[in-house]
């Protein structure tokens, strides 16, 4: 079973924050080998998107994404830093954790449209929910990653 949250950057737990900015390193700067300020001082201002899973008494972040505001960093509201640990991979998790990110983001933003910058060799997942390519790829820490819009 997944419990949601849907919290300001102010209202997350102490506990909770650490687990999200230490599976964001595992992900984002050990997996994928990209040195990168992933602090980028875009988190104080966002809301955050996060899927627990308790298993055996333990709680474990299963998913996790942030929605900025428009005009925050685009024009349009954003959803970024989107990820599964390596242990929820392959269960389903990755699918609702977007399905679920765009009804609370275009609830709290109604009439926008959404903007991500996605790793290429995703753009068919995010196409399943509407999204589509808006840009050539690109190079971003050394991955290839193309913007698209929903």
């Amino acid at each position: 079973m997944i419990e949601w949250q849907w919290l300001d950057f102010e209202s997350i737990p102490r506990r909770d924050l650490y687990e999200v900015l230490r599976q964001r390193q595992n992900v984002f700067v050990l997996e994928q080998t990209c040195l990168y300020p992933d602090l980028d001082g875009y988190d104080e201002a966002a809301h955050h998107l996060m899927a627990w899973r308790t298993q055996d008494g333990e709680r474990t972040l299963a998913a996790y994404l942030r929605c900025l505001a428009p005009g925050a960093k685009y024009d349009e509201m954003s959803l970024g830093r989107i990820l599964t640990p390596a242990a929820s991979r392959g269960t389903g998790i990755g699918r609702q954790l977007v399905a679920e990110g765009i009804l609370r983001a275009e609830s709290l933003h109604p009439g926008h449209r959404i903007r991500i910058g996605a790793q290429q060799r995703l753009e068919k997942f995010y196409q399943g929910f509407g999204f589509e390519t808006v840009s050539a790829p690109y190079d971003e820490d050394g991955i290839l990653h193309i913007d698209m819009l929903r």
